[in-house]
């Protein structure tokens, strides 16, 4: 997919093979299906994977422990952890993360760089796409990438009208 913006020239090949207009408009759907709530998922380097978002069962088991509902936040499954874990460096690689921010605009959240760093540095080697996706339309979504000890916006795609 033609992205709005890269940063920097010698990404560009690399994100548009990434993040095609196919693989995207598969993002996008599964976003318009979890609304209102955060969808959650993986880009491989072949393919997507979307993923199940607990956030309500463990919200409505221990609301103390987890405040947010699936509205504002997401959690994998075990299953979908597991298959992250593995193939991280297999012969079909987990490239991204991406997860949707309904109603509130794509931006790396607090919350976001807390659940993605142990001790200062990214769990996985992946980058994070992030939706904004509103109640009639997808606005845009942006990617992330761990950068000079900071998550940075490296490209913005085009939204859609649901």
């Amino acid at each position: 997919m033609k992205a709005i913006y890269i940063q920097g020239q010698s990404l560009r090949s690399e994100i548009e093979k990434n993040i095609s207009e196919e693989l995207l408009e598969k993002v996008y759907y599964f976003a318009r299906q979890s609304y209102p709530d955060e969808c959650c998922g993986l880009i491989l380097e072949k393919g997507i994977r979307s993923c199940k978002n607990i956030q309500n069962q463990l919200h409505q088991s221990d609301p103390v422990t987890y405040p947010r509902s699936a509205r504002e936040g997401f959690v994998f499954s075990s299953e979908d952890s597991l298959f992250l874990s593995r193939n991280i460096a297999s012969v079909n690689p987990v490239k991204a993360i991406y997860h949707s921010h309904p109603d509130v605009g794509a931006y790396f959240s607090n919350e976001d760089k807390k659940n993605a760093l142990f001790d200062g540095k990214p769990i996985y080697p992946v980058d994070h796409l992030i939706i904004d996706i509103q109640r009639d339309e997808i606005i845009c979504s942006k990617l992330f990438r761990f950068i000079a000890e900071d998550y940075q916006l490296i490209a913005v795609f085009p939204g859609r009208k649901i």
